[in-house]
This record gives C-alpha cells, structure tokens and sequence, in this order.
C-alpha cells in the first residue's frame, strides 16, 4: 500500500494536479452559460473526467518528450521523470490511459464530443514538440487550454457558439500571456539548448510587452463574450475585473522576477476561480 501511494505522489508531481485550476474554471464557465445555468450533475462528472485525463495526457506527453532537457535544467532535474522515480514505460502507460479515459468520456456526452476527442488530443499532444523548432509553443500551450470552453459547450449543447469560440481566445491569450512571464526563467537555459521561445529569441523587454498585448487581448476578447452571450452586469464584472488582475499580474513580475511563480500559480488561480463564480452568480440572479 505504501508503495501505491509513493507512486500516486510521484504521478501527482509528474503532472502538477493542482494546476488543473487553470482549466476547469472555464470548462464549467463554458457549460454554465450554455445551459443558462445549472447542467447536472452527470455532466459535472463528465466534465471533470474530460479536463482531468486531458490535462493528464498532456502532461504526461510534455514530461515524456522532455526527459532529456529537463534534466539538464536544474529548474526542473528533480523530477520524477528525471530523476528516476518514474520510467519511460510508466509514463507513456500513464499517457494511453488518460487519452482512453478522455475519448470513452467524450463518447459517453455526445456524437460531436466524440468526433473532437481524437483532434482535442493531437493538438495537446503537439505543444511538448514545438519549442524545439518554434517560438510559437506559448501560443499553442494557450490553444491546449483553450479548448476547455469549447469542450465544455460542446457537452451541453452539441454546438459551438460564437460567444464559445470568443471565450476561448481569450483563454489561449491569458495563458499564452503568463507562459511567456513563466518563460522568463529560463531564458538562458533556452539560449544555451537551442530551445526556440520568444524570451530567448527577443529578450525580457520584448517578452513582458508581448505578455502585456496578449492579455490585453485576453481581456477584450472575454468582454466580446460578455456582450455575445448577452450575460448580465456581474459578468461584465467578472471581465474587466480580470483586467486589474492581470494588470497587478504583470506588475508583480516587472518588479521582481523571482516573483514569477507566485504570479503564474496563485494570481492565475484566484482569476479562474473568480470568473467562474462571478458567471455563476450571474446566471442565479438573470
């Protein structure tokens, strides 16, 4: 028994499970104002299945794909995929099991989900490669979570909305924006490995304007799914809102970059949250 639970606890920190705050905020964003409300508990569970095993997948293909880099950045030597903790064979079971789980739970909610799942999964699947020959991999990082709105509409309704597809730019701005601040760690590590990303690429001052665009946009992008949703005044809030904390965000991080982590994890993590509760508050009293 002790043996299963070290191994939980080292596939726990393979994946970093408590990061799945920032996707599941927007998932049920997503299926909250598509059923106008409250969308039952069978897709409650379906929905945390689906964000839970994508993430997993991910996850467990960028730890895979980046053993060897990994263990040459002393951010990140000690961990379980490099240190020893757990094999290659391990993780990539790890990897077939979660995909099987997220294709089963898109067959169980709908002919669509279905259709998506296989799509859904190359695209999370993609990002681990991309660095290696494109700055782009933020951006993609940023289309892997988000997807989540889209999937989550889609479990409600079988459609994709305009108001989904406006959520969700500005869900893959937001999260391109704090990994290019995330990034910042490791602009010389990226140098030295011939690692494409746009730190190492432009520089810091070009990486904290850039970050700044990006959710910029992010925010735009998520008033334009206020108004298209035709949600009410606390949705509006929940908005702008988001506006002032990416704002402090981005000043944390120019201040003090060894702040980096507690803007990336617990700053992010309070938005998703309070969007999420902001969208549900405005949903009860509409």
């Amino acid at each position: 028994m002790q043996r299963i639970i070290k191994k939980a606890k080292d596939f726990n920190e393979l994946v970093m499970f408590e990061h799945s705050i920032f996707s599941l905020p927007f998932i049920f964003i997503a299926m909250i104002v598509a059923a106008n409300g409250w969308f039952g508990f069978w897709l409650l569970l379906m929905g945390v299945l689906a964000a839970l095993s994508a993430r997993n997948f991910a996850m467990g293909v960028n730890r895979y794909a980046d053993r060897d880099i990994d263990a040459q950045n002393p951010r990140t030597s000690n961990r379980p995929n490099v240190d020893g903790r757990l094999d290659s064979a391990s993780i990539l079971i790890f990897i077939a099991v979660n995909a099987v789980i997220f294709v089963a739970v898109a067959y169980m909610i709908n002919s669509l989900a279905f259709a998506l799942s296989l799509p859904i999964l190359v695209v999370l699947g993609s990002y681990s490669y991309f660095k290696r020959f494109s700055s782009l991999a933020h951006i993609i990082l940023g289309v892997s979570l988000g997807l989540a709105p889209i999937a989550g509409v889609v479990a409600v309704s079988a459609t994709i909305p305009l108001w989904s597809v406006l959520l969700s730019l500005g869900v893959i701005f937001w999260v391109a924006g704090f990994d290019l601040l995330y990034s910042l760690q490791d602009i010389e590590f990226d140098k030295e490995q011939n690692l494409h990303s746009i730190p190492s690429k432009y520089g810091a001052e070009a990486t904290l304007f850039i970050s700044a665009i990006f959710h910029s946009l992010a925010v735009l992008f998520w008033l334009l799914f206020v108004w298209s949703a035709g949600l009410g005044f606390f949705a509006f809030v929940a908005a702008v809102g988001s506006g002032f904390v990416l704002y402090y965000e981005q000043s944390l991080v120019r201040k003090d970059f060894t702040k980096i982590d507690r803007a990336f994890f617990t700053v992010n993590g309070y938005l998703g949250i309070a969007f999420m509760l902001l969208i549900i508050l405005d949903r009860s009293l509409s």
